[in-house]
């Protein structure tokens, strides 16, 4: 590929890309504005059943209607920073529309059983909502 065309390629490439999270600064009104990010410390740490069994129950809340998006997660192994805790466990990160989209995930059946069926693998939950400005 000649340079000038690859030039174009990839500013058009780049233009693509960065559309999406331009709209999303600029005040979209369809990014989800509500953010549930929830951070779990197991009771046996050193159990792979019990992390895997955790995750998998996270992921069933994605199914909640009013649930816009959803990110599970384990500790990422980035650089080890004062500002940066990472001794959690599990983490996911719910996105709602509004404060009522998050109250109707709270009493959701789906929600109630995963309490019910995984509450008994973590000792501690720490939970940061967080509205959109």
């Amino acid at each position: 590929m000649p340079t000038q065309n690859r030039r174009a390629f990839i500013a058009g490439a780049a233009a693509l890309t960065a559309a999406p999270l331009l709209s999303a600064k600029s005040g979209d009104h369809s990014v989800p504005k509500l953010v549930h990010h929830v951070f779990f410390w197991l009771k046996n740490p050193d159990s792979e059943s019990d992390r895997n069994a955790l995750l998998a129950g996270l992921k069933t809340l994605g199914e909640i209607p009013s649930v816009r998006g959803i990110h599970v997660g384990v500790p990422a192994s980035t650089e080890k920073r004062e500002v940066v805790d990472n001794s959690f466990h599990a983490s996911e990160i719910l996105y709602f529309d509004d404060v009522a989209g998050q109250d109707a995930y709270q009493v959701h059946p789906i929600h109630k059983a995963f309490v019910e069926n995984h509450s008994h693998l973590w000792d501690k939950v720490i939970v940061y909502d967080a509205v959109s400005v």
